[in-house]
């Protein structure tokens, strides 16, 4: 079995969540399993060491971005694992000291991303990482945030991807997710 079909069979699924018509794609089991969340941290840094970094204009990654609120559980991992920063993404007023923000749509209105106003220096070179892209608002948040501290966006990760919302559209960075679905 690949390492993509592995992630895949332990991600739990619960259909009519959070309303009818919509299956709900779990990580949470995915994390109660110490070989599968080792498998899905390790396939990220193998696609960062592969293909990302070689790839980047200065040959290295300085900050991994995690969103609120799954991406704090990976972006801390993968930073310790290549060497860089972590640098948190999370809604209003949840984190001190002086910040910049970004809006981005929801479902039903409008949100606000804010990340610590010297978190990224001009000129470092990052990564986004979360659970899922669905619409892609929150992503493109994190990278106006980015981009508003002189930091460059060099790719978005994904455990899962929704393709029928065409979320990565929004985007200023390339793209990877491990799981890709239509439903």
């Amino acid at each position: 079995m690949s390492d993509v079909d592995f992630i895949k069979s332990h991600l739990g699924s619960h259909p009519d969540f959070p309303k009818k018509g919509i299956v709900f794609l779990d990580i949470f089991p995915l994390l109660r399993n110490p070989v599968a969340f080792e498998t899905l941290i390790t396939h990220f840094i193998h696609r960062l060491t592969s293909h990302t970094i070689p790839n980047s204009p200065t040959k290295k990654i300085d900050v991994i971005v995690g969103l609120d609120a799954r991406g704090f559980l990976l972006g801390p991992l993968i930073a310790l694992r290549l060497g860089a920063a972590f640098v948190p993404v999370r809604k209003r007023g949840k984190l001190p000291g002086q910040v910049v923000s970004a809006e981005y749509q929801k479902e039903y209105g409008t949100d606000i991303f804010e990340m610590q106003a010297d978190a990224i220096q001009p000129g470092q070179t990052v990564v986004v990482v979360d659970d899922l892209i669905a619409t892609g608002g929150s992503a493109k948040a994190a990278g106006e945030l980015i981009a508003k501290q002189g930091g460059m966006t060099l790719e978005y990760l994904f455990i899962i991807e929704l393709l029928f919302l065409k979320g990565g559209e929004k985007l200023d960075a390339p793209l990877y997710s491990i799981v890709q679905s239509d439903d």
